[in-house]
């Protein structure tokens, strides 16, 4: 969020998507009212060190951490919101004063918080509890909206692979050792999850989409959706077909793992020191693109999701329900989720992070992994997200790197890759010039700031 766009929802004063809460030292007490009708009608700004009258008085510095805290922590709270929501509050410096500007999206489920349904009417939170003609029309809205919340009555434990669930305890477990599914039977993971419903209108309980995507048989995926498959396609030297091509048609957990391993299999590994942490640029790229492939498309069309990757570019398509028309700025998007169950389930076993950190985080990897690209978001029926793939050659039989680029380039490149390299291996490395040659760059790339030395010979460049 700028502060060019926040003063813009400043402007436009409180409504059915803008709320002010002044905020000054702690959390209002009625912010979750707003943020259940927010996430029950379509989403909405919630910019706390603001005035009803616009007049912005910021948020004390000492309490910001401590509100920010809260609102995370409640989101999360089964018993203060339910279902639970991942929040991610961001503080924006607004002419010397702090505001703490949230943004909610519109959910595919309906909350309640302390057991009271709200919505949102102008610039109010209504409490629709006891008005169950309203009720009902908000979950109707909320099935035809989202088709991850279909529910299949007839759809039985055995049509799902239970062997999964160990899998996914094993992911969580290494992400935190409290993790609350870690206590819960496989039936009790659904239901936190969203998984399994009760229909308001017909009052049959079963299984949704979403279930059935995450965890179904192949066989019970295909009866709720015969079109359903995800391609992932290899297009070098044979452009009229296709070099490789694996043909998805199982769950997205699974189908998750088969579009990384085909992306390991055709794209060239690369290592980066992220403040003192080693990574792989590849994962940490590929991930935000096969897991947005998977969450962020419109199951009930049968338009295929793909993968492509080509001499110069990586490319996705999914069938989408655009919320507007073009390529997305990542300075100034609101993110919409479009299976918010999916996606948080994602999260919970990290191969995402908060609503919206997927095109920020492809921003950041992609010119790293790629330097001097930048990733295209464009928003339509079918959404599209390009990867550039600069001077990289990708063939049916292995990844080689071809660089026209100069020796200082080509030297920082590779201690992108591996910055504990020595004079002697970039020597080898590069081909066509001589350790004392390396020796030269190395410290001329020293004197413009471009590398530094950080330890001895046992130590490592860093890149600035």
């Amino acid at each position: 969020m700028t502060p060019e766009k926040l003063n813009e929802i400043i402007s436009q004063g409180e409504g059915i998507e803008v709320e002010f809460k002044t905020s000054k030292s702690e959390l209002s007490k009625d912010i979750f009212e707003t943020i259940c009708a927010f996430l029950n009608r379509q989403g909405g700004h919630i910019l706390l060190g603001v005035k009803d009258n616009r007049t912005v008085e910021g948020v004390m510095e000492s309490s910001i951490q401590d509100i920010i805290n809260n609102i995370v922590t409640t989101a999360n709270n089964a018993q203060k919101l339910n279902p639970p929501f991942y929040l991610s509050p961001q503080v924006v410096e607004y002419y010397g004063k702090k505001v703490i500007h949230l943004y909610v999206p519109e959910s595919s489920q309906v909350h309640n918080t302390k057991g009271k349904i709200f919505d949102r009417n102008l610039d109010g939170d209504i409490d629709i509890t006891n008005h169950h003609e309203q009720v009902t029309h908000l979950f109707l809205r909320k099935q035809n909206t989202y088709s991850e919340n279909k529910i299949f009555p007839y759809a039985e434990w055995t049509d799902l692979k239970t062997d999964l669930f160990k899998r996914i305890r094993n992911i969580v477990k290494n992400l935190s050792p409290q993790h609350p599914w870690l206590e819960m039977t496989d039936e009790e993971i659904l239901r936190y999850s969203g998984l399994f419903k009760k229909d308001p209108v017909t009052g049959k309980s079963g299984y949704t989409l979403a279930g059935i995507l995450l965890f179904g048989k192949d066989e019970t995926i295909l009866a709720a959706l015969p079109h359903h498959k995800t391609d992932a396609i290899l297009r070098v030297e044979n452009l009229d077909r296709y070099d490789d091509r694996d043909d998805i048609r199982t769950n997205l957990i699974e189908s998750y793992d088969r579009l990384m391993a085909f992306i390991h299999k055709h794209l060239p590994d690369k290592f980066y020191l992220e403040n003192t942490a080693r990574i792989n640029l590849r994962d940490k790229l590929f991930r935000e693109v096969a897991s947005n492939l998977l969450i962020h498309r419109e199951f009930s069309n049968a338009f295929p999701a793909k993968l492509i990757i080509e001499k110069d570019r990586v490319y996705t398509e999914n069938w989408n329900r655009p919320h507007g028309s073009g390529a997305i700025d990542p300075a100034n998007f609101s993110p919409f989720p479009k299976n918010p169950v999916i996606a948080r389930f994602f999260k919970e076993i990290g191969w995402v992070d908060e609503l919206g950190s997927g095109i920020r985080n492809t921003f950041k990897y992609c010119g790293i992994y790629s330097p001097g690209t930048q990733p295209e978001f464009i928003e339509g029926d079918v959404f599209k997200t390009i990867i550039p793939l600069k001077k990289t050659v990708v063939t049916t039989q292995m990844t080689t790197q071809i660089s026209t680029q100069k020796i200082p380039e080509r030297i920082i490149e590779k201690l992108m890759e591996n910055p504990a390299l020595s004079r002697k291996e970039l020597a080898e490395l590069l081909g066509d010039i001589t350790e004392d040659g390396i020796k030269y760059h190395l410290e001329k790339l020293k004197q413009e700031g471009k590398i530094e030395r950080i330890g001895g010979t046992r130590g490592y460049w860093k890149i600035n």
